[in-house]
């Protein structure tokens, strides 16, 4: 039986692999799903972050697709600002989910908790 090393899981305690932190590029978002959860993942000054891809203004799916400023990123469709670190909206107000992050041997995880429904 072959061993696999750390960059061959495809999940860490929970984490699960994304990406390569190269296969990012400076301050453009990439969406992913992790758990049936759309994220969008920016690298900033060469720190990683991760938010939910949904804005929760209208419900679409473009954050990835925002622009940078100011520590934030700016939902293309009506200029919605949610904090890189937190999610929050300038206004400390609910935004956005920020999923924690691990980076191990260049490659990027996260912990997104799969959605579970209490019928």
């Amino acid at each position: 039986m072959e061993s696999l090393s750390h960059s061959d899981l495809q999940e860490i305690d929970g984490y699960s692999k994304v990406c390569r932190c190269d296969d990012l590029k400076e301050c453009e978002g990439k969406r992913f799903i992790v758990n049936d959860l759309e994220i969008a993942v920016f690298k900033v000054s060469g720190e990683v972050f991760a938010l939910s891809n949904i804005c929760p203004h209208q419900h679409t799916s473009l954050i990835c697709d925002g622009f940078i400023e100011d520590g934030c990123v700016v939902c293309p469709v009506h200029g919605w600002m949610f904090d890189l670190r937190t999610g929050l909206m300038p206004t400390k107000r609910s935004g956005l989910t920020a999923y924690p992050i691990r980076i191990k041997d260049n490659y990027i995880f996260i912990k997104a908790d799969k959605k579970s429904f209490n019928w």
